[in-house]
């Protein structure tokens, strides 16, 4: 029975990434408005912050892979 366990996690792997991505999709436009709202400069500040940490993430997973 271990077999049709993996599988049926399988078919569900799909789904909660959606649910995930749906999550984290809701955080941003939420962090956006937040931004929008509070102006331009605080703006520039929290793009230069996301800018920072995409790049220092996408740094880390090139070394680590």
């Amino acid at each position: 029975m271990v077999l049709a366990e993996d599988a049926l996690l399988g078919l569900l792997l799909p789904f909660w990434q959606l649910v995930i991505g749906a999550f984290v999709l809701v955080a941003v436009v939420a962090s956006v408005h937040r931004l929008i709202m509070r102006g331009p400069s605080r703006m520039t500040t929290g793009m230069l912050i996301s800018g920072g940490v995409v790049v220092g993430l996408t740094v880390i997973g090139v070394l680590w892979s």
